[in-house]
């Protein structure tokens, strides 16, 4: 199993930042160069616990569907999404909030396995991992961008 921890400071309330992490719309934003999109469950607003979405997108120059399920939800410190049919063989997003003097700590932890034994693992270990850190960081950068500019 792989595993992504990633920690992002925002100087805006917590609640501010948990909504926009958990923003299908947002969400759309962050990933438009990959042409993502939702397109079953839920396909706007903020997703909510045991909601589910499907999302499509093009990665690696082929059009992919992702499904997840929010299993998990403490308001406004803690959710969880986890996929239930996908390209990987397994997949888990934690994403955690913390209170902060001046802001909100938001911590990523992003686990996955993906198929295909050992060339799965190659690919993962040259190529994929680095993707999957890149686009959660640009995700962040937007939820940042979002949380701290107030609109």
């Amino acid at each position: 199993m792989t595993e992504i921890y990633l920690e992002t400071f925002i100087n805006a309330p917590i609640e501010r930042c948990f909504d926009l992490a958990r923003s299908i719309d947002l969400h759309q934003v962050s990933f438009a160069h990959t042409s993502e999109k939702a397109i079953d469950g839920r396909t706007g607003g903020l997703i909510e616990k045991g909601e589910s979405v499907t999302w499509e997108a093009k990665h690696f120059g082929v059009k992919q569907r992702l499904s997840v399920k929010i299993t998990e939800m403490k308001l406004p410190h803690y959710f969880c999404d986890e996929m239930t049919k996908g390209a990987f063989k397994s997949l888990r997003h934690e994403h955690i909030f913390n209170l902060k003097s001046s802001g909100t700590l938001m911590i990523d932890k992003f686990f996955y396995e993906v198929p295909f034994w050992v060339f799965g693992g190659v690919f993962n270990f040259l190529i994929l991992k680095k993707y999957m850190k890149r686009l959660l960081e640009d995700r962040n950068q937007v939820i940042k961008q979002a949380a701290e500019s107030g609109n």
